[in-house]
């Protein structure tokens, strides 16, 4: 397995949504046209790809000065536990600059994964839910 990360190449919303169903991210992988919206408008892509297939991908929302939200990271399952997600992390990061934060809102069942790559949880986040 030779993985080849890139911030140049962004996928295609069908190689979106078929990485986020098997890495049991969810999104709304049952509309394409939403998918591409939340691409076109996320302004750092990092992926992982094993030859023509997106095995990660850490999508991100930036002004480059301050902070940085990490809106998604997937890693397609039989692909976990390789070190991409970290190398993503570690690649955003790199590329945002030392200036600016990575935060994200974690899934249930990434909470312990986040502490283990460099994230300090924090308890003064809020939120307004979207209606769907």
């Amino acid at each position: 397995m030779e993985i080849t990360y890139r911030h140049d190449k962004t996928p295609t919303p069908e190689q979106v949504i078929e990485l986020y169903n098997n890495a049991g991210l969810p999104r709304p992988t049952h509309d394409p046209e939403r998918i591409a919206k939340m691409y076109e408008h996320s302004n750092l892509i990092v992926t992982a790809w094993d030859g023509e297939t997106l095995v990660g991908v850490a999508r991100c929302i930036t002004d480059w000065a301050w902070s940085c939200y990490l809106a998604d990271l997937a890693i397609r399952s039989d692909y976990q536990k390789a070190g991409i997600g970290k190398k993503l992390i570690e690649l955003t990061k790199e590329k945002v600059g030392d200036q600016s934060m990575v935060l994200l809102l974690s899934v249930p069942t990434a909470l312990d994964y986040y502490p283990k790559v460099g994230f300090t949880k924090q308890e003064s986040s809020f939120i307004i839910n979207r209606k769907e």
